[in-house]
């Protein structure tokens, strides 16, 4: 099988996640990704434990079937050794913060000078113009940045953090990719390269899609925790059962309600939770809270009414359905031997040549020799 992007070659001078994360599903899709990193440490990522033989398991997982080479940028000759690669390649993945690859002569102009039909894809928290660009940030920032963590952030008691790296995949990755693989379908037709301006906190603002809608069009914004689906609702919950685990209740539709209603016993004063959704909600907390999750799951999958019981990661690792799916075929391997499942990619099957290989994350500099000399 011929991969979508096997003739395409990758510079990724990204590190840690977005951009690393970005780069792993185009080398799922066939793409050759080259990882430049300094000499001596590597990107970051490879230093943060746990380890799994003698990388970084993080590491490993976003860096699967990549190629690395080492090298100085901060030296002007060392940099020159990198020409070759720069005008081979088609597209180059970048997430230092605005002005920093102007000042390593590997800016855009820079670049594009040497090979005008590459595809510079620059990856920052908030982008490479404004007011904002040279701030400092992480995940919890660029989220409360953009306002998606105050629809669902707790209580002033008991504040929630996200269970995901919400800015880093969905607002910098997800966007770097689609990006990417729009700008070379232009190249194809016009020949031309491109400079992708990728700011994780915009890429995040689809995610508010009501929100805006609901605030711009109605007057009505939202807060915290008090709308349809950020738990302002007895349709959309989430029930503790009284072995600790957790119902996970969406039954917005009138004839799942009906169901879930009918499936738990919940009393008719009850059921029209537009009277008192607070008194409806705290009487379907009651009910759950009695009866353990084995007890609820049956009942809940019979009634097929949009409730489940929440699965922990090792779990939903070992569901049936995952397992016939495929979804953790594709094999991560160390130095050692080691295997493990590698990271799921939302790239479809028959676009993954390698998908279902045994491949391992690139030791530091392994590729030098064949890239470099």
């Amino acid at each position: 099988m011929t991969a979508p992007l096997a003739d395409i070659r990758v510079l990724d001078f990204s590190t840690l996640l977005p951009g690393p994360m970005a780069t792993l599903m185009l080398a799922e899709a066939g793409a050759e990704v080259i990882k430049v990193e300094r000499p001596g440490s590597g990107e970051d990522m490879r230093h943060y434990p746990p380890y799994w033989g003698r990388e970084s398991i993080n590491f490993s997982m976003l860096n699967r079937g990549k190629k690395s080479v080492a090298i100085d940028l901060k030296n002007r000759a060392e940099r020159e050794r990198l020409r070759p690669l720069i005008e081979s390649a088609d597209v180059l993945v970048e997430q230092f913060r605005p002005g920093v690859m102007q000042r390593l002569e590997l800016d855009y102009e820079s670049v594009a000078r040497v090979n005008p039909k590459v595809i510079y894809c620059s990856i920052s928290g908030f982008g490479q113009t404004g007011p904002k660009r040279d701030r400092a940030g992480h995940d919890l920032n660029y989220i409360g940045d953009a306002g998606l963590l105050s629809l669902s952030m707790g209580t002033t008691a008991t504040p929630v953090i996200p269970p995901a790296l919400i800015a880093d995949i969905a607002g910098g990755s997800y966007p770097a990719v689609m990006n990417i693989l729009l700008a070379l379908r232009e190249r194809d037709r016009t020949g031309k390269g491109a400079h992708l301006d990728i700011a994780m906190t915009e890429g995040v603002l689809p995610f508010m899609y009501w929100a805006i809608g609901n605030g711009a069009a109605a007057g009505s914004w939202p807060v915290s925790g008090g709308e349809l689906v950020t738990g302002g609702s007895p349709r959309y919950r989430l029930y503790p059962t009284a072995d600790g685990n957790f119902v996970a209740a969406g039954p917005l539709e009138d004839k799942f309600w009906a169901a879930f209603a009918e499936t738990i016993g919940l009393e008719t004063q009850y059921r029209d939770d537009s009277v008192d959704p607070q008194a409806t909600a705290g009487r379907v907390a009651q009910i759950i809270s009695q009866r353990d999750a084995a007890h609820w799951e049956p009942l809940l999958l019979k009634a097929d009414c949009c409730c489940t019981i929440v699965k922990s990661a090792q779990e939903a690792m070992q569901d049936e359905h995952f397992r016939q799916r495929g979804v953790f075929n594709a094999k991560l391997v160390n130095e050692q031997g080691d295997s493990m499942p590698a990271t799921p990619v939302p790239i479809a099957p028959s676009l993954r040549p390698h998908g279902n290989d045994q491949l391992a994350a690139p030791a530091l500099g392994a590729n030098n020799r064949d890239l470099l000399e």
